[in-house]
């Protein structure tokens, strides 16, 4: 499998363990009846998540370092557009940290 098919799958991947826990979130702190919908929908988005990301053709400790980057990307583009929670300085500079040491486990061999 080429660097981009694994890249889109792996970005997929992160979008829906992002969404799932995101679904999650909302189901334990949502109030009523409905808040069993949101557990149930992030339940199902997270077991699809465990299926896909391990269907792939790859040795996952391998790709591992560009996950974490994808992941921390989606998590903090949900956290902003989702939850109106902006990365402050902190969290750039450690996502910065994140993407850096995606790079060296990636690209090292």
């Amino acid at each position: 499998m080429k660097g981009f098919a694994i890249l889109l799958l792996l970005g997929v991947a992160a979008a829906l363990e992002v969404g799932g826990d995101a679904l999650m979130r909302n189901g334990l702190h949502a109030s009523g009846a409905g808040r069993i919908y949101w557990l149930i929908g992030g339940a199902a988005v997270l077991a699809a998540y465990g299926i896909f990301v391990n269907l792939g053709p790859w040795d996952f400790g391998r790709v591992l370092g560009i996950y974490v980057v994808l992941f921390f990307i989606v998590a903090q583009l949900v956290n902003w557009l989702g939850y109106g929670v902006r990365p402050d300085g902190p969290v750039l500079v450690g996502g910065a940290l994140i993407c850096a040491g995606g790079l060296v486990l990636t690209l090292a061999r």
